[in-house]
């Protein structure tokens, strides 16, 4: 067995090359396609304190009609949906292009035992949909400090 020891900043120029290339044509396949199926799913924030859990959904440029939130047993699902047309007039010339733009996403969380699905509201403002939902009083975490005697 032969081992090869490369001097520090001098590597195989050669086989990472090859080795990045596979690779990176693997992962990227097609940066357009990936862009946009990152954008398709808005990121989320899940947040807990003593009286309640809170989603946040960074979802911009929709209104709180678009969004359609649901419960089926412990399931909550959020989904919205929005389809835009383009119509350009430049000048005096009157440009008749359609382009459709969906933006559609789906979540769906799980909520907890001590969450209580009678007291669930939500509010959209500045491009995020915040859901609270409330904890059942018997099962809130009771905190105290204890002596030790």
């Amino acid at each position: 067995m032969t081992l090869v020891k490369f001097a520090k900043g001098n590597t195989n120029k050669g086989f990472n090359s090859a080795y990045n290339d596979v690779f990176e044509s693997f992962f990227n396949a097609d940066q357009l396609l990936s862009k946009s199926a990152v954008n398709r799913i808005p990121a989320v924030n899940i947040a807990e304190n003593e009286n309640e859990f809170q989603i946040e959904i960074a979802a911009p440029g929709l209104n709180k009609e678009d969004f359609k939130i649901n419960l089926e047993k412990d399931q909550l699902s959020v989904s919205a949906g929005k389809q835009e047309e383009n119509q350009e007039v430049i000048g005096n010339k009157k440009y008749n292009r359609r382009e459709y733009n969906y933006s559609v996403f789906s979540r769906n969380f799980t909520l907890p035992d001590t969450a209580d699905s009678n007291k669930i509201h939500a509010e959209y403002k500045n491009g995020i949909l915040f859901i609270h939902i409330s904890k059942k009083e018997e099962l809130k975490i009771q905190s105290r400090e204890i002596s030790i005697g």
